[in-house]
């Protein structure tokens, strides 16, 4: 789902992931994400949306948009069910694809496999390191953006806006990262629409105020850094970085992928 002229592309906030191959405490932001961006569908200057300029040069690379569901549940799915090895010899591109699609068609709420069991990606030492030597293979197989739009749990944007539910869902996102899990986010503001996007929340950071809780977060619109998202206690609500798409403050968080039909 698009977020008009808000923040177009989902981008995931992985929190945690359970399983004991796969836990948020083994999660590094410098491995376990993918270097290149989702773009968005316009480009934002303080969070106001404008048609993007075309040009010779956008032409020649096509630009990876609409994903940020894609590369969040991506991210998940390596953690859960892929295993590296630098030392072996790198696949070639119709092998390394067949591979990127055995990861990707697993549901990502499944336990994590063993690690004589997971899909084995020889060459690299981490998924940041494929990514940003064969991205354009990643790209073109880790799974369609416009099925985004056709999941049932995106109904919960249009009806779930108490301050209860939203309370309900800070519990669950503290209790699965004490878990050692990641946490699939959706951010959204319907129906403002400054915001509609989805983002990994990997770990909860320390704050010097008891009021607030703060959380790391890898957002597909920004692999150079960990994003933050915060609770506020005062207002019993989550609050979102601002960024260039986004102008930043209040946002619903919205459980997605933690199972089937969410």
């Amino acid at each position: 789902m698009l977020g008009l002229g808000i923040r177009l592309g989902y981008g995931l906030i992985l929190v945690a992931v359970s399983g004991s191959f796969a836990s948020g405490a083994t999660f590094r932001f410098d491995r376990d994400t993918l270097t290149f961006a989702n773009s968005t569908v316009f480009e934002y200057h303080a969070g106001v949306a404008r048609a993007r300029q075309s040009g010779p040069d956008r032409e020649k690379t096509p630009p990876y948009t609409r994903r940020c569901f894609v590369m969040s549940r991506s991210v998940i799915q390596f953690h859960r069910f892929a295993r590296f090895d630098p030392r072996g010899a790198p696949l070639d591109d119709q092998e390394l694809a067949r591979r990127v699609r055995d990861v990707a068609r697993r549901p990502p709420w499944h336990p994590a496999l063993a690690d004589n069991e997971r899909v084995l990606f020889p060459g690299y030492p981490d998924l940041r390191e494929l990514s940003k030597k064969r991205g354009r293979v990643l790209q073109e197989n880790l799974g369609l953006g416009w099925t985004a739009y056709t999941r049932i749990g995106n109904f919960r944007m249009f009806f779930l806006h108490s301050v209860r539910y939203q309370e309900r869902t800070r519990q669950e996102l503290n209790a699965a990262l004490a878990r050692g899990e990641l946490f699939a986010a959706y951010l959204s503001d319907f129906p403002t629409l400054h915001i509609n996007h989805s983002v990994v929340v990997f770990a909860r950071k320390p704050s010097s105020d008891a009021s607030i809780d703060r959380y790391a977060c890898y957002d597909p619109n920004h692999p150079d850094a960990p994003r933050e998202l915060k609770w506020l206690g005062n207002k019993h609500a989550f609050d979102f970085q601002k960024d260039e798409e986004f102008v930043g403050g209040f946002t619903r968080v919205f459980h997605v992928y933690g199972k089937a039909l969410q």
